[in-house]
């Protein structure tokens, strides 16, 4: 299974014995201040205080049992997300040195006079223009003491667009490191404590 899959599946978990948590909760609260308003309340309501107290806390047990899991789960994610993200900036980094490499070519063989692409110059321009009014002023006056130019291909030719990996694609994407804790409704749990004795409605 997917850590996408499974952050889909524990989440709602999750959020489900969290509500149940709650209305639990306030359940007890509620029978602690009628127990407290009440003559001989510990006893009239002890069973009922036992089976809200199991239940109550069955649920949490479980809710801690998948929230561990979604906790590791979490790290293994990051730990893909931040690797993925780390290769994809180096691949960057590397990129723009390389583009960097053939910005300052195309510049030498415009002062040395050669012709070069428009699209090559364009290059140059978007990534600096003072850059490139110097290397054009350079061209034309080179040009005027040359009677022979040498006329270049695109440095840009035949370059295939590199395409970066999504990270948080790559992430949901992997497996899981290990299947997670049983899947079972908070509706079960509290049957198997109570026989459907205690209700949060």
């Amino acid at each position: 299974m997917t850590i996408g899959e499974v952050k889909s599946i524990y989440s709602a978990q999750l959020s489900a014995y969290n509500i149940q948590k709650n209305k639990l909760a306030a359940k007890r609260n509620e029978l602690e201040e009628k127990i407290g308003k009440t003559e001989n309340g510990m006893v009239l309501y002890a069973n009922e205080a036992a089976v809200l107290e199991l239940t109550y806390n069955a649920v949490a047990e479980k809710q801690s049992e998948y929230q561990k899991y979604m906790d590791q789960i979490t790290e293994q994610w990051d730990a893909k997300f931040n690797e993925v993200v780390a290769k994809e900036n180096a691949k960057a980094e590397e990129e723009g040195f390389k583009e960097l490499q053939k910005i300052m070519e195309v510049v030498r063989r415009m002062t040395h006079g050669d012709i070069v692409p428009h699209s090559d110059e364009k290059k140059v321009m978007d990534y600096d223009k003072d850059m490139y009014q110097m290397a054009k002023s350079a061209q034309m006056l080179a040009q005027m003491r040359k009677e022979e130019r040498k006329e270049h291909e695109s440095l840009w030719e035949d370059e295939e667009k590199r395409e970066s990996r999504d990270a948080t694609e790559v992430a949901d994407n992997q497996e899981a490191f290990a299947p997670g804790p049983e899947v079972v409704s908070v509706e079960e749990v509290i049957a198997s404590v109570s026989d459907g004795a205690v209700t949060t409605e």
